[in-house]
């Protein structure tokens, strides 16, 4: 006869057993459950054999020259209407920190040459030019630099005042005997980014120190840049009159410019646009007079 403890014994073990896996019902249609064979499932295919494959991607189309406009159905005004307006646009700002701007625009391929120079304008916008001069050391030259009136003049100390990044003037030439120690000197990567570095082609290096100082005081720099050459032709407080003369200065030194290019590589004068500091830019159609009557060159005169 079985103890006590061995009837407990099974009991345990009957309650503790697994139950019976229930089966799928055959009431549910066979399209719901799901077939292992028929069953797959998609990865991310690495560019490999399968999955989905990815549309081609359009070139964009690359021009040669920069894109310019049709400027027939463009409204454009005269330089007094547009002075009217820019002054508008000005009002409140200081006049002394106001400058007018003019960019123009160039039809020009990518890869042509690019417009560069240098201008003396018949009326100065920047008065502020400090001029540095690289000549021997303690030689004529250099005195005759510095009776000239720059403010930096020599060749190691020069240098070296460069490397140390006491730069005293924002003009520098360089004359023909100190070519060769400016060279040596390593200093372009300092000077380049400035704009500093001379270069014959601008004129910066020269034998004739007296007539390139006096060309630079009061001359501005350009460079096309991206089709487009721009610079300050006037402060608020210019005439008509004055800057009319400034911006046909600097269209005949641009036209001079494209001139001495290489015919294979034309350019031409697209569009002439005219702003201030805070103001919009204006489209100039090369005329001078005001269209309203009421209104003459003598009230743009002064600051308002």
């Amino acid at each position: 006869m079985a103890s006590t403890t061995q009837c407990l014994a099974s009991l345990a073990r009957l309650s503790l057993s697994t139950p019976a896996r229930p089966t799928v019902c055959s009431t549910i249609p066979k399209f719901l459950v799901p077939s292992v064979a028929t069953a797959q499932v998609r990865h991310a295919s690495g560019g490999g054999g399968g999955g989905m494959r990815k549309k081609p991607v359009k070139k964009k189309k690359a021009y040669k020259a920069y894109r310019s406009y049709d400027l027939a159905p463009m409204e454009q005004f005269t330089l007094c209407d547009a002075m009217r307006y820019l002054r508008a646009a000005e009002v409140g700002h200081p006049p002394t920190t106001i400058k007018y701007d003019l960019a123009v625009k160039v039809r020009t391929h990518k890869s042509g040459p690019v417009l560069r120079s240098a201008i003396r304008l018949p009326f100065p916008v920047k008065t502020d030019t400090r001029i540095g001069v690289i000549c021997p050391e303690g030689s004529a030259l250099a005195t005759e630099a510095q009776q000239l009136g720059a403010v930096a003049v020599g060749e190691e100390s020069l240098f070296e005042a460069i490397r140390r990044g006491e730069i005293a003037f924002n003009k520098l030439i360089c004359h023909t005997d100190s070519q060769e120690a400016l060279k040596q000197a390593q200093v372009a990567r300092i000077l380049g980014p400035k704009g500093l570095m001379p270069n014959p082609k601008r004129g910066t290096i020269t034998s004739d120190l007296k007539a390139t100082m006096q060309d630079l005081i009061g001359a501005d720099e350009y460079r096309e840049r991206t089709g487009v050459v721009r610079m300050a032709v006037g402060q608020l407080g210019f005439t008509p009159r004055m800057l009319a003369d400034n911006i046909k200065a600097l269209m005949s030194k641009l036209m001079d410019n494209i001139n001495q290019l290489d015919d294979n590589m034309p350019k031409a004068i697209d569009e002439v646009v005219l702003s201030t500091t805070h103001g919009p830019g204006i489209s100039l159609n090369g005329e001078f007079a005001p269209t309203d009557d009421k209104i003459k060159p003598e009230h743009l005169a002064t600051v308002m």
